[in-house]
């Protein structure tokens, strides 16, 4: 099996609704997320002979997900009041709403699965929200 891995980060802030603790106050990370694709064979001709798929479309697909989370405010849907997301909003804040809560685990499988969409064979996908603290989803 032939396994490749890269990685982006992006920095957010999020909160988790209905958590007893400091995360339920707005919070930010500096994410990075790792993730792995794999393949029984690699390409045999082309300009990719030799690769499963080239590491500068994959970087780029990936920063390209990463990217539209970055600088914003992750947050499920319906977390906040109406009036809280309209006063938001027309102060000029970027608010990226999510149909789940936006903890490291759902955000590892939120990115296996638009990599996924995207046509790579991702074997895991690992989402750090700090140096120490990484959740990890595979298959």
């Amino acid at each position: 099996m032939f396994v490749i891995s890269t990685s982006s980060e992006f920095n957010s802030a999020h909160f988790l609704k209905d958590y007893e603790g400091r995360c339920a106050n707005i919070h930010g990370h500096k994410w990075e997320v790792i993730i792995e694709i794999e393949s029984e064979e690699i390409q045999q001709e082309g300009q990719c002979r030799g690769m499963i798929v080239d590491f500068n479309q994959l970087k780029g697909d990936l920063f390209e997900e990463t990217n539209r989370l970055d600088h914003t405010l992750i947050i499920e849907k319906g977390s906040l009041k109406e009036a809280t997301m309209a006063a938001m909003k027309d102060e000029g804040f970027v608010i990226t709403e999510l149909d789940f809560r936006p903890t490291a685990e759902n955000l590892a499988k939120y990115f296996f699965d638009i990599m996924s969409i995207k046509g790579y064979n991702v074997r895991k996908v690992g989402v750090y929200e700090t140096p120490k603290n990484q959740a990890i989803y595979e298959k």
